[in-house]
């Protein structure tokens, strides 16, 4: 496994804002990272930078280029996909994949034609004709058809209904991912990423406040579930959070003894949506 890309102190700030405040991180070839946080916690000004959009300071390395001065070559081995209402809705199915056809070298026409065959797309239709649905399938077909090393998402999925993003996500999984292949994607819908994502990367205030792999995620948090009768004793160990559900207690723990834990209940792996509130929202309420 390789190091695809390394930020060391990287920073931005737009005026008196600052986007990135000292940011650090690598992340590996073949990995799916999930970059979630609230809006305006620095997730796309990071992907701008590291897909040579935007100037920053301190360091940032990706697929062992600097995007700012070798950017012509770094989008070579690079795809990028933002909110699918970006291509011109005048702008017909074939010219579109004869326009990627014609500017990356990496594009596979067979392959997005395969693709689009089991669809209801037909080439001669334009994209303002096509449900949203039907235009993220148009995206995820010349994506797909890119030979590219790193993909990068940014709310790919936004107002689609949960079919088309289950499809989307699927279809990205089984017929695009390979260990040879990185993904990073940005979304809201942390629930439905969850299981096909191998690291995890908060960012909150422009400052990364939790990196780690999912198999560490499940060593290192723990929920437990417990009765009013021991909610005293269960503080005094120092939960990250806690919350109420049907009269019930819900406490987070971060490096806690699970053989500690489970004499005052139910033990579980915490979901990335409750581990985000732990992280993130309590402090934005």
């Amino acid at each position: 496994m390789t190091t695809l890309i390394k930020a060391r102190n990287l920073g931005k700030a737009y005026g008196s804002t600052v986007a990135l405040d000292g940011v650090n991180f690598t992340i590996d070839s073949g990995a799916i990272v999930g970059l979630i946080g609230p809006n305006g916690a620095g997730k796309t000004t990071a992907l701008k930078a590291i897909l040579g959009l935007t100037r920053y300071t301190g360091e940032l390395e990706v697929l062992g280029r600097n995007p700012r001065r070798e950017r012509t070559e770094l989008m070579r081995d690079v795809c990028f996909v933002a909110d699918v209402a970006i291509l011109p809705r005048w702008l017909k199915v074939a010219n579109a994949i004869d326009f990627v056809e014609g500017v990356h070298p990496n594009f596979r026409r067979q392959k997005a034609e395969e693709f689009l065959k089991r669809t209801r797309i037909r080439p001669d239709r334009k994209v303002g004709q096509l449900s949203k649905g039907m235009v993220a399938q148009l995206h995820l077909a010349l994506v797909m058809a890119i030979d590219a090393k790193l993909l990068v998402l940014d709310e790919p999925t936004l107002g689609l209904d949960i079919l088309y993003r289950k499809q989307f996500y699927s279809s990205l999984l089984n017929e695009y991912f390979d260990e040879q292949r990185t993904i990073i994607v940005t979304t809201h819908q942390v629930e439905e990423l969850e299981r096909i994502l191998t690291h995890l990367m908060f960012i909150n205030d422009g400052r990364v406040v939790l990196d780690e792999t999912m198999d560490a995620i499940g060593d290192k948090f723990t929920e437990l579930l417990a009765g009013p009768e021991h909610v005293d004793e269960i503080r005094a160990l120092g939960p990250i959070h806690e919350h109420e559900v049907f009269g019930k207690h819900l406490f987070l723990f971060e490096g806690a003894s699970r053989e500690r834990l489970q004499q005052y209940g139910e033990l579980h792996s915490p979901s990335v949506a409750d581990l985000f509130v732990a992280k993130i929202g309590e402090g934005r309420q």
